[in-house]
């Protein structure tokens, strides 16, 4: 999964290299430096906000989590399902509250890194360890492989998409609308907490947890678990990851299957993403929902698993 923006294409350089010769983002550190100071503050102004500011701080990563997991991730990225101009306008906005890239750098990224996973083309490679998997990888400019690599796949089909036009046009703006001035204002204006509470909640905090949940499906999940459908890859079923990125951590599975909209074996009990997409199908809104049939799990199981489910 991806993350917060960095220089685009990545080809520049800056003062400072990392190992491989890549060009330290001196700005992200800094960036990203603050960010994780303002969010260990906003954790002392817990005990003062009112009890709405911390349930809407909740809901805010929620739509968040969503924006990226049943958006940018599960339609956009691997299209294992179809969804309606409604929902699509939805996670859009959703996924501009994120702020992890718009949609189609999101896209992009994402399918590259199942194309050349684990490779020096994979934007987050977890060969090249935690750190750099999880948060490091945003440090640096991309390797050259994943810019030479990543141009021969077809992303055609994302810009296509109106939605993902008109996001990617107004992307700035509509992430200090909906990262900030939203999560910020609703709480002042509709039962009169401080804006610094407001902001420092619903937005910093939110923000860095919400970061930091999706980063641990890069990191974590590609290193720590079990391997049930193919034990030759990295990727994990991670239990902890699941429930922070409500329902991503089952990895070993999606990337066995990618094309599966569940992004896990269909009877797993704790995929708040798949439930959420399937309310939408109730309501008309999403259709063609791709699934592994059980027969082609089993076997896949029985042929490339390591035998711990």
């Amino acid at each position: 999964m991806a993350a917060p923006r960095r220089a685009a294409g990545g080809e520049e350089g800056t003062a400072g290299t990392a190992g491989g010769g890549q060009a330290i983002v001196w700005r992200n550190v800094v960036l990203m430096g603050l960010l994780h100071l303002g969010a260990v503050y906003a954790l002392s102004l817990v005990p003062r906000a009112h009890i709405l500011t911390l349930l809407w701080a909740y809901f805010c990563f929620l739509m968040t989590a969503l924006g990226v997991t049943a958006g940018a991730h599960r339609l956009w990225s691997h299209r294992s399902y179809k969804a309606k101009l409604p929902l699509r306008i939805f996670l859009a906005a959703a996924n501009s509250m994120a702020f992890q890239n718009d949609i189609y750098e999101w896209s992009r990224d994402h399918r590259v890194h199942h194309k050349y996973s684990e490779t020096d083309a994979d934007p987050h490679n977890a060969r090249r360890g935690f750190f750099f998997s999880h948060i490091g990888w945003l440090f640096v400019r991309k390797h050259r492989d994943v810019i030479e690599k990543g141009r021969k796949l077809d992303f055609t089909d994302l810009l296509d998409d109106p939605v993902v036009r008109f996001q990617r046009k107004y992307y700035k703006s509509s992430v200090v609308l909906m990262c900030f001035v939203i999560p910020t204002v609703v709480p002042w204006y509709l039962w009169g907490e401080s804006l610094w509470n407001a902001y420092f909640l619903a937005s910093i905090l939110r923000y860095t947890i919400s970061l930091n949940v999706t980063w641990l499906v890069n990191s974590a999940a590609h290193m720590y678990g079990n391997r049930p459908y193919d034990k030759n890859i990295n990727p994990r079923q991670n239990t902890l990851v699941t429930l922070g990125a409500i329902g991503e951590g089952f990895h070993n599975y999606h990337h066995t299957f990618p094309f599966d909209y569940s992004a896990s074996e269909l009877g797993l009990k704790f995929n708040p993403t798949t439930w959420f997409i399937d309310f939408m199908f109730w309501l008309g809104l999403v259709t063609d929902r791709k699934q592994a049939p059980k027969e082609m799990i089993q076997a896949r199981k029985e042929r490339t698993g390591d035998g711990s489910a």
